[in-house]
Order: C-alpha cells, then sequence, then structure tokens
C-alpha cells in the first residue's frame, strides 16, 4: 500500500484481543475504538462498548487482534535474495558503493528502500530500526511516512552503521574511521543527517569475512566505542552493535551499548552487564538474536545459498554462539528483542514471525514471550513504548487482525487479514513471496 495513508475513525468489534504482555493476556469479545488520530481511544467489552456515530464497524468475531509486530533490525537495500559473494568482498563493495551513489544507483537505490518497507509493513510490521543503511534513504523515508505523504511502518532510521576502515560493512553502508574523534565525528555526522538510530560493527562479521576467524573478531576497541555512545547518548539515540564473539560482546557492552546484535554466550560478568549497564542510555542493555540471520547459512546446502567455504565455517561458529547466547539471555530473564536482519542472504522483508517461531524452537520461548518480544519488549527496548507496542488506551493503532491466534500457532502471523499502523488500515495486506525461499526454510527450520 502506497500513497496517503487513511485515517478515518473505525472500531474493531468482538475480537480476541492479545494485550502484549509477557503472560499472553487475552481480552475475549472485546472492541477497540480506534479515533482519527490514529490512537487508541478505549479497549472495552463488546457488549457495554456502543459504536461512535461515524465510525466504521469492522467484526472481528472468530479472529484475534494482537499490537503491530517491531522489527528492531532490519537493512532496506535487498530482498532477501542470496547475496552475490563477490560483493562481499572489499573492492567489490567499493565497486558497489560507487554504484549505489551515482545517479543511477539512487534512484534504485531509494525504489528498493521504499519496496522493503511496504512489504515490511503488509506483513504485519509497524516499527522497524534500521541497522546499515547505504546512505540516509531510511531517514527520507521515515520523514515521508511521518509527513502521511505514504503508508508505512514507523522507523527508526540509523544511516550507515560506523566502522573502522576495511571492518565489517565498509565501505558499502559505512562510515568509517581510526580514532575515538573519527567516531564522534562520524555519529555526529549520522545525527546531523537526522539519524535516530546508531549502530556499530564491534566485531566482523560472516557476509563478509575473508578469512577464517573473521567473524566475531575484535574490530573496535571500548574507547572507540564509549566515544560513539557518548554522542548518541546526549541527543536521547541508543546504539546497537554488531558483536558475534563473547570478547566483542563483552567489549561493546563495556563502552555502554544499548543492544547486542547477534549476540555469543554469556558469561556471568555479561549477563550482569546486560541487567546494570552504567553507560548505557537507560541503565541497562538487550540482546536481538536475529537468528533468522544465521541458521539459513548452516541449515541449507552451500551449493544452494551461494555462500563461501568461510563463510560457512565462519558461520557455523557465530551461529552455535547466537543460538547459546539467546538460550542464556531468555534463562537469565533479560531483555530480549526481535530483530531477522532483513536484506542477508534468506532473510526476506516479509518473514518477521519466523523469528518468533525460532525463539520458541531453539531459544526456549514460549509463543506468548515471543510475541510479547516482538512488540511491547522491543518498544520498550527501542524507547517507544509510550507510543506503541500493546494495545492501550491512549497509544497509537498499531494492530494486526488474524485469522487465528498466534499463542498456538505462530503461522498464521504470515497472513494477517488487516494492518492497521499509526491508526492507518491496509485494507487487504499482500506480499510478494519468493516460494522457493519459503520451501527451504520450512524444510531447514522442521523440528
Amino acid at each position: 500500500m502506497t500513497g496517503t495513508p487513511s485515517r478515518e475513525p473505525f472500531a474493531i468489534t468482538h475480537a480476541s484481543v492479545i494485550t502484549g504482555d509477557r503472560a499472553g493476556t487475552t481480552l475475549e469479545d472485546t472492541t477497540i475504538l480506534v479515533g482519527t488520530a490514529g490512537r487508541i481511544e478505549q479497549v472495552a467489552p463488546s457488549i457495554a462498548t456502543p459504536i461512535p456515530d461515524g465510525y466504521r464497524m469492522l467484526d472481528a468475531t472468530g479472529k484475534t487482534v494482537m499490537p503491530g509486530l517491531i522489527n528492531a533490525h532490519v537493512h532496506l537495500f535487498s530482498d532477501g535474495r542470496p547475496l552475490n559473494p563477490k560483493m562481499a568482498t572489499p573492492r567489490g563493495q567499493r565497486i558497489t558503493a560507487s554504484l549505489m551513489h551515482s545517479p543511477i544507483g539512487r534512484p534504485y537505490l531509494k525504489a528498493r528502500a521504499k519496496a522493503s518497507v511496504t512489504t515490511l509493513l503488509n506483513s504485519g510490521v509497524t516499527t522497524i530500526r534500521t541497522l546499515g543503511d547505504v546512505g540516509y534513504e531510511a531517514v527520507e523515508l521515515r520523514d515521508m511516512i511521518g509527513d502521511g505523504r505514504m503508508a508505512g511502518p514507523r522507523i527508526l532510521a540509523s544511516g550507515p552503521l560506523l566502522a573502522v576502515p576495511e571492518g565489517h560493512g565498509a565501505p558499502l553502508i559505512a562510515l568509517t574511521g581510526e580514532t575515538p574523534d573519527d567516531m564522534a565525528r562520524n555519529a555526529r555526522t549520522n545525527l546531523g543527517h537526522g539519524s535516530n538510530a546508531i549502530k556499530i560493527a564491534a566485531t566482523g562479521g560472516v557476509t563478509d569475512a575473508q578469512r577464517l576467524g573473521e567473524a566475531g573478531s575484535p574490530q573496535m576497541d571500548v574507547d572507540r566505542m564509549r566515544a560513539i555512545c557518548d554522542v548518541a547518548h546526549e541527543s536521547g539515540v541508543i546504539v546497537a552493535a554488531h558483536a558475534q564473539s563473547p570478547e566483542g560482546v563483552r567489549l561493546a557492552l563495556l563502552a555502554g551499548v544499548d543492544t547486542i546484535e547477534h549476540g555469543s554466550e554469556l558469561d556471568p560478568s555479561m549477563i550482569e552487564l546486560f541487567r546494570h549497564n552504567p553507560h548505557a542510555l537507560r541503565g541497562w542493555s538487550a540482546l536481538v538474536p536475529t537468528l533468522s540471520a544465521g541458521l539459513p547459512m548452516t541449515l541449507i546446502d552451500q551449493r544452494t545459498t551461494g555462500i563461501t567455504d568461510i563463510q560457512l565455517e565462519n558461520a557455523r561458529t557465530v551461529v552455535a554462539g547466537m543460538l547459546a547466547g539467546a538460550n542464556d539471555a531468555h534463562d537469565e530473564g533479560l531483555r530480549v528483542g526481535v530483530g531477522t536482519d532483513t536484506a542477508m542472504t534468506f532473510v526476506t522483508q516479509y518473514n518477521t514471525w519466523r523469528e518468533l517461531d525460532l525463539l520458541v524452537k531453539r531459544a526456549g520461548f514460549t509463543a506468548a514471550e515471543a510475541i510479547h518480544a516482538a512488540t511491547l519488549g522491543n518498544a520498550e527496548i527501542l524507547g517507544v513504548s509510550d507510543v506503541t507496542g500493546s494495545i492501550e488506551t491512549g497509544k497509537a493503532a498499531d494492530l494486526l487482525v488474524l485469522e487465528g491466534d498466534p499463542l498456538l500457532d505462530l503461522r498464521v502471523l504470515k497472513t494477517p487479514a488487516l494492518v492497521v499502523a499509526n491508526g492507518s488500515p491496509v485494507w487487504r495486506p499482500k506480499t510478494r513471496r519468493f516460494d522457493d525461499i519459503d520451501a527451504l526454510l520450512d524444510r531447514a527450520y522442521r523440528e
């Protein structure tokens, strides 16, 4: 759905409403009133809630309503088809970066990002955080959505991530520097362009690794990361860190990052830093495991994924750590968010629901805990819980209407009957799916 979003008042009646809490509280036969400002005006039993004149009534008998999904780790530059390993080399990234910033590439990049945002919305995602953009295309889209020029999810936009020269993400989606002053300056550059999220490449990554052990190898020390965190936190902006090893996670936490992306197995000192982090913006940090990004590389045949031998071996090590970290965080009651790393190989823009399913199958979550992590939990982690994440009077009407109960079967999230973002309905949400990728993932994740 594109164009100016609709804001007529409406009422969803006779619904089973999942509020978004960790317990999976469900309100039966409930009516939700949504006003012209896009806010929830009332949540109450249908029998006691008259529908005001002028409100469109939507009968949700037999259906479930829940908060819109929040994806805390997305990229917008691709659709999830396998990435070309040759483009992941430093030389390949330089060529691609030059093309993306050219008169031909910039319009393509904007169109690709816009299509990704629309797909996310139609799949039921009503808030996203981008974590590594080619430029500031996500900032532009965020402002267009905020101004009502197009329909879309709420966006926290990072702009390019911050890395060392030849580090993870560089140069395609990164600003690079050597010293703490360089890092502070790059953080200010992103904030000056309107970014309201910041990302650090604390360690090497799998997708652009050129040697064994590079993924997870620390690339930035505490002083440089602390310089970034200080600048971002002065503006009230949270900082994410790509970190895929125990040492990388520990250094990032010591620097004061607010979210660890991907993660690793956790020791007691790291667990304590997640709970009480004196340099983080809110005094604590959270983990966003992104299991969707790692598992396909280790579970699907290498001839199909197209990854190199080096990428595969790095992936095996990193994925084992990610799974251990997600389980450790759940067992210890740490804050765990939901992000998929969209645009990576086999991480489509429409499969956010799979991350919830993986948290249940691989990390010990209940369905209610996974739904909470993707709604109110993510909202608290991203600092937007005063606006979204749960179905409460006064909050934005970010809603999904589902044909079944996701507490019983998370697969009903695949095809929402209705998506509402900030009070604007997407009446017939549709996404272009890749049947071959979905079939591969279904087989890979089958218990």
